[in-house]
């Protein structure tokens, strides 16, 4: 009998019984005998692998294969997907216009340093570092950039400054629309620079020198403008200057501005009740409340059925007052007011411990140890302290307490802006937004843009860095909103209009589950922004060749594919809108 000596293939057969599908994988040889084809089967490949049988197809097919190691050669793997994230975030908001409407070298190389600002926050010197690692100095424009570079771009930005948020307010701010504005600070690590002045600490850094600035956005907390001071400036001080800049520069004479109660001060509302087609919101402070309170004006038995009602005093002429009570702010006041008491208590039991036992004595010294604890925690006014030269005792002043306990929870909104614009609830809704910029500091100062450490001696470069910051952040900002749904976030925003504007706020049902889970709705893992931009950055691209081929030899690259989560962030992006 002739060899057998036909060529070998795999043959695929498919048969469905009982609604289920069965493939099964032969290997086969033809071959001619006397004239007629045949088929002679030389093994059943069902049971390998579907990679491992279509490998066996193709090779005998006549496709040759060799191990990767041999065939391609990786030269350079940068980190590009959290670039590609924020790069079409910039091309969305069209950033590089609103810089600068030319193009030119300080443009690349400040959308550069707002990019890194937003992926790796760090110092100059180590961003010209950190950046050829990814694919960020390649895609910008600025491989081989320096430290001076930035320097000079971050002076270059400095002029450019007010032309910028010109646009940004044409973009974002309205006639007749709320603006929100409140000042932070920062801390310096060095004592050289003009702006940097011993003030009222927000980080809580007391003794260091620091630098104040003042934010400025709309109605969401989209940031517009910054304005940066010296560190001992008040509050107040900073606010019309700010409503200035809004009314004189960006042309946006009628507006609401919303400030807290630190903020807009009585000489500021006299000055913005002598300018026309400026009204605001902002709130009372504690001893006006209970001025109102002990005048009859405000009784507090009114919110037994109630937790908003609207009132007027011939203290604030023209304007309106909108009381709110919130139990569950109430409750927690109590319990902070009595922990800080027991502190306090603690504290002057120690010291009475020390005049019993006649370890101290005479009035002076035993009122200057007294004097250094007794208001520590900011509750002195709520004891009675008798002091002799053998003798020391404490008491709570049950009165004081009950008095202010009785307005635990309470706050009133004060406004100029008339009720037939503006309810009563979205008056209180307004003041609420402030909550917007508050997330707007913490963004910049702690979580993810880090405006801190400040190593600049310069006011100017200061004032660029912080600015630099800012423009991060408005990138960043709509980055969240786009990712909504992809993160922890609450993606159901419309039920803020409608809600009790009391009662503290509640996620909806659908976001508490997923911060229960820690998952999307598809099981797939929730993230914070920084984690999503950790995924993303996953996403390499790869510089390739073929081995051994020396330097000289033509290169190619290759993209890591983007799982479903990565691609579904880069398509959200792209319905980004201004």
């Amino acid at each position: 009998m002739a060899a057998r000596t036909g060529t070998a293939h795999v043959v695929t057969t498919t048969r469905k019984y009982k609604d289920r599908v069965y493939r099964t994988h032969l290997l086969r040889r033809s071959y001619r005998e006397d004239g007629v084809v045949k088929n002679e089967t030389l093994g059943n490949l069902s049971h390998l692998p579907e990679a491992l049988i279509e490998i066996i197809r193709r090779s005998l097919q006549g496709e040759s294969f060799v191990p990767v190691a041999q065939a391609l050669e990786i030269t350079q793997s940068r980190a590009h997907g959290q670039v590609q994230a924020v790069a079409a975030a910039m091309r969305r908001l069209d950033l590089a216009t609103v810089i600068a409407s030319k193009p030119s070298r300080e443009r690349d190389l400040v959308l550069a340093m707002v990019a890194a600002r937003i992926i790796a926050p760090q110092t100059k010197l180590a961003t010209t570092r950190w950046w050829e690692t990814t694919t960020l100095a390649e895609d910008f424009g600025v491989a081989g950039a320096n430290e001076d570079d930035l320097y000079a771009a971050m002076d270059w930005l400095l002029g450019r400054q007010d032309v910028i948020q010109k646009k940004l307010a044409a973009r974002h701010l309205s006639t007749g629309g709320l603006v929100l504005y409140d000042l932070s600070s920062s801390y310096f690590e060095g004592s050289t620079c003009p702006l940097a002045k011993l003030g009222y600490s927000r980080d809580g850094k007391k003794g260091l020198l620091q630098v104040n600035y003042g934010l400025l956005t709309d109605a969401r907390g989209c940031p517009v403008a910054v304005s940066v001071y010296e560190g001992n400036v008040a509050d107040s001080q900073t606010l019309l200057p700010a409503l200035e800049r809004v009314r004189e520069q960006f042309g946006v004479e009628q507006l609401v501005m919303v400030g807290d109660r630190g903020m807009i001060s009585n000489q500021a509302i006299a000055t913005m009740q002598d300018t026309p087609g400026v009204d605001w919101i902002t709130a009372l402070k504690s001893a006006s409340i209970r001025a109102l309170v002990e005048q009859g004006q405000l009784q507090l038995d009114l919110f037994d059925d109630r937790n908003l009602l609207e009132l007027s005093s011939p203290d604030y002429p023209g304007e309106r007052l909108v009381a709110c009570r919130n139990p569950q702010l109430a409750a927690l006041r109590a319990h902070k007011r009595e922990a800080l008491l027991a502190a306090t208590e603690r504290n002057l039991a120690l010291i009475k411990a020390r005049v019993d036992a006649t370890k101290l004595a005479g009035a002076a010294a035993i009122g200057l140890r007294v004097g250094k604890v007794v208001n520590q925690y900011k509750v002195a006014k709520h004891f009675e302290l008798t002091i002799g030269e053998a003798a020391f005792s404490f008491q709570r002043k049950r009165d004081s307490i009950a008095a202010e306990s009785a307005l635990d929870g309470v706050y009133i909104i004060r406004t100029s802006v008339p009720s037939a614009k503006m309810n009563a609830a979205d008056c209180v809704r307004n003041y609420k937004a402030l909550a917007n910029v508050e997330r707007a500091f913490r963004s910049l100062k702690t979580i993810d843009l880090k405006v801190r450490p400040i190593h600049h001696r310069t006011a100017d470069r200061v004032r660029a860095h912080i600015f630099l910051c800012l423009l991060a952040y408005y990138v960043e900002w709509h980055l969240r909103e786009a990712w909504r749904e992809l993160l922890f976030a609450d993606t159901e925003q419309q039920a803020k209009a409608t809600r009790d504007p009391v009662a503290p706020a509640q996620r909806s049902p659908a976001a508490l589950a997923k911060v229960a889970a820690h998952t999307l709705d598809d099981g797939t893992p929730a993230h914070s922004f920084a984690t999503l931009m950790a995924e993303l950055s996953t996403l390499v691209r790869n510089t390739c060749r073929t081995p051994h081929a020396g330097d000289d030899a033509p290169t190619f690259e290759l993209l890591t594919t983007p799982t479903p989560k990565q691609q579904r962030a880069l398509e959200l992006i792209q319905q980004l809108r201004v």
